[in-house]
């Protein structure tokens, strides 16, 4: 039973691993020349950031608006264009990065280790900034002790926020600290 195991486990990691080798490739050939500089890179990594700050305003409209029919109308907007425009922006990061931070450790070699490492710190460090300035905004504009209410409703975005900041925060990180590819080498040139 345990050779059985094994050899299911191992079958199991081999076709992961098949898997992962094809869609290396297949983002390899389908990824954008475009993205070979860093310029480039960066403005898609800084679009990120803007999707990931409109989940910020989106909590903020509902903080200040809430309960309110214009509230509802700019969450709505908000999380359209959200869904419409932050879909295919992280794919598009998933591609740039090819993967650093949603592969497994065992699938990546030291260099990728040694940035997704980095990426990881970056991105704990500036989550962390933004929870203390969450923190210190509610203290400041929540002053009206025990008659203040928060709406619900920024208080659940707020919340969501926080999760896809967490979570997407180090995509954008990855695509904005992603050095360049090392020149091709000419085979045809001696030296």
């Amino acid at each position: 039973m345990t050779n059985r195991t094994a050899g299911w486990v191992e079958r199991s990691r081999r076709k992961r691993a098949d898997r992962l080798a094809c869609l290396d490739e297949d983002l390899e050939r389908r990824l954008p020349a475009r993205y070979a500089r860093r310029r480039p890179r960066r403005i898609l990594a800084g679009t990120g950031a803007v999707m990931l700050g409109l989940f910020w305003v989106d909590a903020a409209v509902s903080w200040v608006l809430a309960p309110s029919d214009t509230a509802m109308i700019v969450n709505f907007v908000i999380l359209g264009v959200l869904v419409v425009g932050g879909v295919p922006l992280a794919g598009q990061l998933i591609a740039v990065t090819r993967g650093l931070t949603a592969k497994r450790e065992r699938e990546l070699d030291e260099r990728q280790l040694a940035a997704r490492l980095r990426v990881f710190a970056t991105s704990h460090r500036a989550t962390t900034l933004v929870l203390a300035a969450v923190l210190a905004v509610t203290m400041i504009a929540d002053r009206g002790g025990r008659e203040s209410q928060i709406p619900g409703a920024a208080l659940f975005l707020i919340l969501f926020a926080l999760l896809a900041t967490h979570a997407l925060l180090p995509l954008v990180v990855a695509a904005w600290q992603t050095p360049d590819p090392p020149p091709a080498d000419d085979e045809g040139e001696d030296g």
